[in-house]
């Protein structure tokens, strides 16, 4: 698979403990936009429930307000995350005089149990898909 993760970035004219308390929203980014249907959470286990089915998510790493790591199964509803099926997902925050910069990065593509086609899907899938999320941050946030 000639790419093995996405990274994206932006600029959010807000402070980093705004972005933070709304990234720090269990599963924000599972499902269409403005998030899952439902969330469970069970300590560092969160379960999102959108259209497209239930899809566990485990928080790996909170190091408030500018790191937090989660682990998903995107391409495999219902599974719960584990080597195979997951990939990583990570957010990094920096403060700016005049908002902060959120750095999404997801990785593991080329890890995933599943053919090389597959993996191309999964992969633009999930371009798509922060794309979106990433928009719809910012305008939760942006004063």
């Amino acid at each position: 698979m000639a790419s093995d993760q996405i990274t994206r970035e932006i600029f959010i004219n807000a402070p980093i403990q705004k972005v933070w308390e709304l990234i720090s929203q269990p599963a924000w980014w599972v499902g269409d936009k403005p998030g899952p249907d439902k969330v469970q959470v069970d300590g560092s286990r969160v379960v999102a429930d959108t259209k497209y089915g239930k899809f566990p998510v485990l928080i790996e790493q909170s190091e408030p307000p500018n790191y937090l790591a989660c682990r998903w199964a995107s391409s495999f509803p219902g599974e719960e995350p584990k080597r195979g099926n997951s990939t990583l997902v990570e957010f990094k925050l920096t403060s700016k005089v005049e908002g902060t910069v959120l750095r999404v990065v997801e990785s593991g593509f080329s890890n995933l149990a599943a053919t090389e086609e597959e993996k191309r899907k999964y992969f633009k899938g999930n371009v798509q898909g922060w794309e979106m999320q990433m928009e719809v941050l910012r305008k939760r946030a942006d004063y």
